[in-house]
């Protein structure tokens, strides 16, 4: 069986397709930084530089998504599903200007997940 660590929505997947079509190629990040926190933002792919301190999670709805190594630090033990909700953000997340914004809704991952996803 296949374990990841992040997840999405459909409703937040239509959001992503409507973003794709208008942007191109995106990018989800989670840094826990400013602004909303460490709420999930997505970017166009090339006004987001990343480095090695950027973990790839996985990939929703074929968007790549990263963390910031010391965020991941405190969620590495949770799995990610990502959401929309109606209301404005205060973050540069390209969802914004639609009146809405991702959310993440979170959950402990099982022991055989902890087991697999951190070699644990």
């Amino acid at each position: 069986m296949k374990y990841e660590r992040v997840a999405i929505t459909d409703e937040a997947i239509k959001i992503v397709e409507e973003l794709k079509a208008k942007y191109g190629e995106l990018i989800f990040h989670q840094s826990g930084g400013c602004c909303d926190g460490s709420a999930p933002m997505i970017f166009e792919k090339e006004d987001m530089y990343l480095d090695d301190s950027d973990i790839l999670l996985g990939q929703l709805a074929g968007v790549n998504y990263y963390m910031n190594q010391d965020q991941f630090e405190y969620w590495k033990h949770t799995h990610l599903t990502v959401d929309v909700t109606k209301g404005r953000g205060s973050s540069f997340s390209l969802e914004i200007p639609l009146g809405v914004r991702f959310i993440i809704h979170s959950r402990i991952l099982t022991e055989k997940e902890n087991k697999v996803l951190n070699n644990l």
